[in-house]
């Protein structure tokens, strides 16, 4: 009887430790670093200037002067510089017949790039990834761009492929969170997460406004990062995950058609942009920053929002406050943004209380890459890193928005100081430049003068 509480004491203790083990060892697959990543930087004869997006428009014999003046007055006031990238076909004057080898010449060319360099600045061998995720929009073959990619670089055959397709411009932090979550039940996991586009074989050849926008925005481009929630590369690591939000609002039926890959009219197939999609972008930005608020800021300014509001209840709304309902900025240090166009990014900024300091690199991203759709966060947050404005400790928001449609949000911490120029190497030091003004504006500038033909829609 005397050994009865020293055995109970002992299988309590051996209980409380395994619990204690089993808790340290979940929290260690929770944990999820940013390696490192690679922006796909095409080459320069693939450069498309305003004045050959211009030559492209004058091809297309379909356009009256209305189109051909709406075209023009979108890219002289897009944001996007002289210094983009196009698919081969389209600068070859092919962009009414891409063919299936022109979209996958182009996914080599990323793979070969920007896989290959992120493994190279990593030291991670092809054959150490246990898990890829790739996401490209709107190109899909079989077999998958994912399984190309295992084959291109001789992963293992138990490496883990996703290929995800048709979730647009908010797919990068989709991949993000299924790799994430996939560690949760696998430890020391090494994740490759790819994303880009396929311009090649999705050219609009029709006159339909609402499809033409696409032409004019989207570039070429695309981005690799690894993760990991391996603690052995914890010390290596550029960042880590603390959050990561999703708002998908596609029951509503607006949302949901507010960006649809359809056919027009005439049977030309083409990605729709509805005049619905800025009242579904403040939508779901709405519903992301309500779950994202409370996990990312401190105590204080959520106590300060909550007076606020219930001041604002009981005086019947007759207060008025000026700037930001809430203040973002007391748990972020750096915002990286979506650069959809200068419209999104104005809205964002509006909308946060932000300044043009904080805007700059999505603006600079715009200027020099174009929307590279899903990658494009990569591209910013790499000009972060390019002017050192990244720092030990620093908190980092990227906010993304695409079809369905959806507002997608990850929280990261910094965990050293970073100063890689990655793919901005050659141009960063003439960013920002002195001015933003399209040099052919003065040459286009008559298409603002001429009557009728329609504006802009309002995104």
């Amino acid at each position: 009887m005397e050994l009865l509480p020293l055995l109970t004491a002992l299988l309590l203790a051996h209980a409380m430790a395994y619990l204690a083990w089993h808790a340290l060892a979940r929290r260690r697959r929770q944990r999820c670093y940013l390696l490192d990543y690679a922006c796909h930087k095409p080459s320069d004869d693939r450069k498309v200037t305003t004045e050959m997006a211009g030559a492209v428009i004058e091809r297309n014999k379909r356009l009256g002067l209305p189109d051909y003046r709406f075209l023009l007055k979108v890219i002289v006031n897009s944001g996007i510089g002289e210094h983009t990238y196009s698919p081969r076909n389209v600068l070859d004057g092919r962009e009414e017949c891409a063919t299936h080898y022109d979209a996958l010449d182009e996914m080599d060319a990323f793979f070969d790039d920007a896989v290959r360099g992120v493994l190279a600045k990593t030291g991670v061998s092809p054959r150490d990834v246990d898990l890829v995720v790739l996401n490209v929009g709107s190109f899909s073959p079989a077999p998958s761009l994912a399984a190309r990619l295992v084959s291109r670089f001789g992963m293992r055959e138990d490496v883990m492929a996703y290929n995800l397709s048709g979730m647009g411009c908010s797919a990068g932090l989709v991949s993000v969170d299924l790799a994430r979550r996939v560690m949760l039940t696998r430890p020391r996991t090494m994740a490759l997460v790819v994303t880009s586009e396929s311009c090649a074989p999705n050219w609009y050849n029709g006159t339909d406004k609402s499809m033409m926008l696409g032409n004019c925005l989207f570039r070429c481009g695309g981005a690799a990062a690894l993760l990991t929630n391996d603690p052995a590369f914890r010390s290596r690591a550029k960042m880590e995950l603390r959050c990561l939000v999703r708002a998908h609002i596609g029951a509503y039926d607006d949302a949901h058609a507010a960006a649809v890959h359809r056919e027009d009219a005439d049977g030309r197939l083409g990605v729709s942009l509805s005049k619905d999609l800025p009242k579904a972008a403040v939508r779901a930005f709405s519903q992301n920053l309500q779950r994202l608020a409370p996990r990312i800021l401190p105590a204080a300014e959520l106590a300060r929002f909550t007076l606020r509001l219930l001041a604002g209840k009981l005086m019947r709304r007759k207060l008025k406050f000026e700037g930001p309902k809430i203040n973002f900025k007391t748990g972020v240090d750096h915002f990286c943004l979506h650069p959809g166009g200068t419209a999104v990014i104005d809205a964002v900024r509006k909308n946060l209380g932000l300044t043009a300091y904080d805007v700059e690199p999505a603006t600079m991203t715009l200027h020099r890459w174009g929307n590279t759709s899903a990658s494009s966060l990569w591209y910013v947050l790499s000009y972060m890193e390019a002017k050192r404005r990244l720092k030990a400790g620093d908190r980092v928001l990227m906010v993304t928005f695409g079809s369905g449609f959806k507002c997608n949000s990850c929280y990261w911490e910094v965990s050293k100081d970073l100063d890689d120029a990655g793919a901005w190497e050659d141009c960063i030091d003439d960013y920002p430049p002195e001015t933003m003004v399209n040099p052919y504006t003065e040459k286009f500038g008559w298409v603002n003068d001429l009557q009728g033909g329609g504006g802009i829609l309002p995104f």
